[in-house]
């Protein structure tokens, strides 16, 4: 059984920062073997690819809307994905989902339907 655990989520300014963690565990789960990302979801809106990271961290990848701004990186000592958020605008409101996708597919486009394990969400809002 695989978990991945968020944390970091609230309620910030516009311009504000915020940094999201995902903690993974699971005795067949080897995070350091495993592409990482991050996806959001605003109410009434898809899901939307916002970073990945390859399991070597060598490799980053943004979606459009938060390129510039948001940054991941990991930790494979400790298991986890971050996920730094600077620049803060209200339409970065949404619920924020740490992913592990399938092998091989991480990258600008990666879809919600390429994720093999998802975390609960945790909210951020930005208030104007």
């Amino acid at each position: 059984q695989v978990q991945l655990v968020e944390s970091g989520g609230g309620l910030v300014q516009a311009g504000g920062s915020l940094r999201l963690s995902c903690a993974a565990s699971g005795r067949t789960f080897s995070f350091s073997s495993y592409d990482m990302g991050w996806f959001r979801q605003a109410p009434g809106k898809e899901r939307e690819f916002a970073a990945g990271i390859r399991w070597s961290g060598d490799r980053t990848y943004y979606g459009d809307s938060v390129k510039g701004r948001f940054t991941i990186s990991r930790d494979n000592a400790k298991n986890t994905v971050y996920l730094q958020m600077n620049s803060l605008k209200p339409e970065d409101t949404a619920v924020y989902y740490c992913a592990a996708p399938f092998p091989g597919r991480v990258g600008p486009h990666l879809s919600p339907n390429e994720v093999n394990y998802w975390g609960q969400g945790t909210q951020v809002t930005v208030s104007s």
